[in-house]
């Protein structure tokens, strides 16, 4: 007869995962005290279970030169977060037949040099290109000078740079390396491929068809941001206002705007395929490894994280998670999905010093009873 205990294990293993705890508002808000004033900067909270937004609330203010609070329709620039946006963009190309991952730099951009030659669109989207990042080209042509001093690069500035690269930083696959880099450049290959801007693309294939009717691929002069939190740093004379840096002005990296409202509508798309099936989303969602299988590793030999396509993809406390942060001048932004657990947290926020990974996880933690 089979032991009660093994039953036990048995009947665990098919039900799969244990549901989350049940929270109360009031816990989340003790984490997020500090936040809580009408004279600083603050942050935007989100959490998602079973498909239902649970808890959304803001904390302190989006501008400081007018108070006003934030809430879940304030816009918060995303910073590397954009670049699933971006992958999706990549994504909805290859559905239509109109790109292929494994098409190399040089075909898309004839005018690159030989050093593209071993670069394919997988690679700039799984960062295992070897593209410099452009932020360390910038440095050294501006060594010593302020960044404020330093005019805002675009795309094709951007494009620019790599071209005067005669090298890659390793070889294209066989090791990864963070780049913003070829995010800048997919966005350039989805303008390529589809004959559209890219903030054009990303509104009439994504933004609108989700209902993200408030989210913008932002470029000064042409669109404004509704409801927009304005970046700030806290110095020893207060609060500076820090909203945009020599970097701000490019679009694939880090260039999308979004709100609470909005990125819940996001994360309902992905749990319903809304835009591209299961089958098509695997690629973006399985971390790149080496030709032969063998696990990534950074330039120092240490290992690599587990990246897919815009996305980071490992586990929290055991917990399976796609997950992504932002970090830009005057904003930190994190989105934490746990797929098994029907679990998503959301945390945006208008100040430097806000760590908003480990601000999601400690909300995270408190759904999976570990606070």
């Amino acid at each position: 007869m089979r032991s009660l205990a093994g039953f036990l294990i048995l009947m665990a293993l098919s039900l799969g995962p244990t549901a989350p705890a049940q929270v109360s508002p009031s816990a989340i808000d003790a984490l997020f005290s500090k936040f809580e004033s009408e004279r600083d900067p603050g942050c935007a909270v989100l959490v998602i279970q079973d498909g239902k937004a649970i808890f959304r609330k803001g904390y302190g203010v989006a501008d400081l030169r007018t108070h006003e609070k934030i809430g879940p329709e304030t816009n918060f620039r995303l910073a590397s977060v954009t670049k699933q946006f971006t992958a999706m963009a990549v994504m909805l190309l290859v559905h239509d037949g109109k790109l292929r991952y494994e098409e190399r730099l040089t075909d898309i951009f004839p005018g690159f040099p030989a050093s593209g030659k071993g670069v394919t669109v997988r690679q700039m989207l799984t960062h295992t290109s070897g593209l410099i990042d452009y932020e360390d080209i910038m440095a050294k042509h501006y060594p010593g000078v302020a960044d404020e001093k330093i005019p805002q690069i675009k795309d094709a500035g951007v494009l620019d740079l790599l071209k005067q690269q005669a090298s890659t930083r390793f070889a294209p696959g066989t090791r990864w390396e963070y780049s913003n880099s070829g995010y800048v450049l997919l966005a350039m290959v989805v303008e390529k491929r589809s004959g559209m801007r890219f903030g054009d693309f990303l509104r009439d294939r994504i933004f609108k068809p989700v209902g993200m009717t408030n989210t913008i691929a932002y470029e000064k002069g042409k669109n404004e941001v509704t409801h927009r939190a304005y970046g700030h740093t806290l110095g020893a004379g207060g609060w500076r206002e820090t909203d945009q840096s020599s970097t701000s002005a490019t679009l694939g990296d880090g260039g999308v705007y979004s709100s609470l409202e909005d990125l819940e509508k996001w994360d309902r798309a992905l749990a319903d395929h809304t835009l591209l099936s299961a089958k098509e989303m695997e690629p973006a969602l399985t971390s790149a490894t080496e030709a032969n299988g063998a696990p990534l590793r950074k330039l120092d030999g240490s290992l690599a994280p587990l990246y897919g396509f815009g996305w980071f993809v490992d586990s929290y406390l055991g917990h399976r998670r796609y997950w992504h942060y932002g970090e830009t001048v005057g904003f930190r932004t994190a989105i934490e999905r746990f797929p098994d657990d029907r679990l998503t947290v959301i945390v945006l926020a208008n100040r430097a010093e806000a760590e908003a990974p480990a601000m999601a996880e400690s909300v995270a933690d408190l759904y999976f009873g570990k606070r």
